[in-house]
């Protein structure tokens, strides 16, 4: 049976660990915030929103799997524009279970129909251990993360190889839907495709 305390059920979660989650949000600071600086700039960005007169699917037919890295600009990268493909974003730029869950809704009603992976050079997910990434944040916030995968990978070429397979393979997408590898260098902007 769970305890009233919040703290001692996620040290109970964690596998019994002393360590306990860093974020307790101070008494008396609202959230919202936080976030004051993006509600002012939409508040800007929507005085002059015209619409885009765009509808919900890829208008050339591209689905990009690309890392969460704020220094892509995945549509900019692929001279493309809002509209023209679907953008899927997350640590490492990897083929989970839910990129291909997106990837089968993309295919079927989205017009998708075509995909790039496209991790990135300068990756903190590339030549680091899983073990390294639990152990700081564990050393650095008191929070014990190793009851999930990060995916982390010794080489951006071989991993990114078995993440394209991964979608070619895949049962439910279309049996000869273009799938491509690139790697795109942060420091040049320059992207290298990777061959079979």
């Amino acid at each position: 049976m769970m305890s009233t305390d919040p703290r001692a059920d996620a040290s109970a979660l964690a596998g019994h660990s002393s360590l306990t989650p860093h974020r307790t949000p101070p008494a008396g600071v609202p959230g919202r915030r936080a976030f004051a600086d993006v509600v002012a700039a939409n508040a800007q960005y929507a005085q002059h929103f015209t619409g885009m007169n765009l509808g919900g699917r890829a208008a050339r037919g591209l689905a990009v799997i690309t890392c969460m890295d704020s220094r892509i600009d995945p549509l900019g990268v692929l001279g493309m524009k809002p509209g023209d493909a679907k953008i899927l974003r997350n640590a490492g730029a990897r083929v989970t279970d839910d990129v291909l869950r997106t990837l089968v809704l993309a295919c079927y009603l989205l017009e998708v129909n075509r995909v790039l992976v496209m991790p990135h050079t300068r990756c903190a997910m590339i030549g680091r251990e899983e073990a390294e990434i639990h152990a700081q944040i564990a050393s650095k916030y008191g929070v014990d993360t190793r009851g999930f995968e990060f995916r982390t990978s010794s080489d951006v070429t071989s991993t990114l190889r078995a993440d394209v397979q991964r979608i070619r393979s895949f049962p439910l997408l279309p049996a000869r839907l273009p799938v491509a590898g690139a790697v795109y260098n942060v420091d040049t902007g320059a992207l290298k495709l990777i061959d079979d």
